[in-house]
């Protein structure tokens, strides 16, 4: 069986695709560097990641993007020996505008060097690229419409105005021939995340609508020809949990259909697993995979009835469990930064953290404050579970109270946890705790633990648990055996898109990492001797 999400914690938006015996799975990375996660699997159940392709300046740039922008939503595809990448950079949220540029990256394998971005259009989010058989291909996005009350938080179907469709040269590296709006959506609106694929004579068009939150669908249509008109599906909805709010798995929608070898029908979706009693996703939106079957009527249904998405569906021959191990401690030892891990926006790591400035450690050089939208060095890994302990030791010698660096639970500037260390100018060095529980009007940073709690000469064990909603700090001087509590229990809950103004409010997800900031200017660099994320 194939166990639900396949890529749990933050992997929104998954698009697939299937190259002879292998499948891929591009997902949304928003403001976190580089860009784009692609994961590979043999059988569908078991998943790697295996490239993160948008990896330097020339490719994407996101300093003074805003939390949530970014990469979004981007579609995989492989057709005249090249993989095709299609994505948005969003350079705005908030507002009538979205600022949303849309790109074609190409590479002949999956972890190779990929191209640089050739332009497309600005017009609107969500891009797809549809191979025809003919060999001819179609760019689809869907249209921004600014003329209307939607802005960050509070989507309105107005602005989702409708699918495009143009052709793609690929020689001339542009759109040719006309504009057209394809598709309306269904009366659910806010139709966005097109993918077209052919079968029997037909195209089909899926869409996510509804907005990512509670209310989320996969839409289904169907026509005859590329520029429609196209019908509805018999349910509308081929993957939703909107009327069903006891599913475990909620906020179902967006994602692309795929086949197997041998002709098996699946289809993957974004979702969200929410905790009581706030229904708050504290591990963001994550990729889940259906089984799916073709009826006499040449549509597609979930091979296990109804529209809404299942834990478990059934694998293609072969399939092995997954096997989860656990803890992960990382000692930096490479030269290179593990996959797990990712930085906010800025193309200069070199910047931000060196992993060759002291063998066996990772140092990051105090750059902005840790709510910065251009230079934070912020070195973190996804929350994959709801329940775990995150571990790291810390040498930094601050000599201002502009100069911070420890661990960290981290959504964006206005969601995150942190427990530092830090200079008190009259208790010396110490450690306490930054907190900002949400968005404005509660984006004030807190101080839950005063000024902090003096420790002595020496590196600095740091660790936080996190059980559900609820975190809590500790420390203890490095070869110590007691920790130390500090702080009360906190809210983890908020570090979560429902967090601060709501599940519309934000699109990324919860990471547990590694931060310095140094707001006088100086740089001041902080060692760390390892990273520990244990699942409990």
């Amino acid at each position: 069986m194939i166990q639900n999400p396949i890529l749990p914690g933050f992997n929104p938006d998954p698009s697939i695709c299937r190259v002879g015996e292998d499948y891929y799975i591009a997902t949304s990375t928003f403001e976190w560097y580089p860009g784009v996660q692609i994961h590979h699997s043999r059988d569908l159940a078991n998943w790697m990641l295996k490239r993160r392709p948008l990896e330097r300046k020339s490719q994407l740039d996101m300093r003074g993007n805003p939390d949530s922008c970014g990469i979004w939503a981007p579609c995989l595809s492989y057709a005249d020996g090249l993989f095709w990448l299609v994505y948005t950079d969003v350079k705005r949220l908030d507002g009538n505008f979205k600022d949303a540029h849309n790109y074609i990256v190409t590479c002949p394998t999956v972890d190779g060097i990929w191209s640089d971005p050739v332009y497309v259009n600005s017009s609107g989010f969500d891009p797809s690229l549809f191979h025809d058989e003919d060999g001819r291909k179609w760019f689809l996005n869907m249209q921004w419409n600014h003329r209307t009350e939607s802005y960050g938080g509070s989507p309105k179907h107005p602005a989702f105005d409708g699918i495009l469709c143009q052709e793609w040269d690929p020689q001339e590296k542009t759109l040719v021939g006309p504009i057209k709006n394809i598709f309306a959506g269904s009366p659910l609106g806010l139709v966005e995340g097109p993918h077209l694929f052919k079968r029997n004579g037909w195209y089909y068009l899926t869409t996510a609508e509804g907005g990512t939150g509670y209310d989320h669908a996969v839409t289904m249509a169907r026509s005859r020809r590329i520029e429609g008109p196209y019908e509805m599906h018999p349910d509308i909805h081929l993957i939703t949990s909107k009327d069903h709010p006891e599913a475990p798995l909620q906020r179902a929608g967006h994602g692309q259909y795929v086949e197997t070898p041998d002709g098996q029908a699946y289809h993957t979706h974004l979702c969200g697993r929410p905790l009581a009693p706030k229904r708050r996703c504290t591990l963001g939106r994550e990729t889940a995979l259906q089984k799916c079957v073709w009826k006499d009527d040449d549509w597609l249904y979930l091979q296990h009835g109804g529209p809404v998405p299942a834990l478990k569906v059934e694998a293609p021959g072969g399939a092995s469990s997954a096997v989860k191990t656990a803890p992960v401690r990382t000692d930096f030892d490479s030269a290179d930064l593990p996959m797990d891990f990712q930085w906010l926006r800025s193309p200069e790591p070199d910047r931000l953290f060196s992993l060759k400035a002291r063998a066996g450690h990772l140092r990051l050089f105090g750059r902005e404050s840790i709510g910065s939208w251009f230079e934070q060095s912020l070195v973190a890994r996804r929350q994959e579970h709801h329940r775990f302990r995150a571990l790291t030791v810390v040498d930094f010698v601050p000599d201002t109270y502009q100069q911070a660096a420890g661990l960290t639970h981290y959504y964006n500037r206005h969601k995150f946890h942190a427990l530092a260390v830090t200079l008190h100018e009259k208790l010396g060095r110490v450690v306490t705790i930054f907190s900002c529980p949400g968005d404005f009007p509660h984006s004030r940073m807190q101080f839950p633990a005063d000024n902090g709690v003096p420790v002595p000469e020496g590196p600095v064990e740091l660790s936080m648990e996190i059980s559900d909603n609820d975190l809590r700090f500790a420390w203890r001087p490095a070869g110590f055996n007691d920790w130390q509590p500090i702080g009360p229990v906190l809210d983890a809950g908020v570090i979560s898109d429902e967090g601060g103004r709501g599940e519309h409010g934000s699109f990324t997800g919860a990471f547990a990492g590694l931060f310095a900031f140094d707001t006088s200017g100086r740089g001041k660099p902080a060692d760390f001797d390892h990273f520990t994320y244990e699942p409990l």
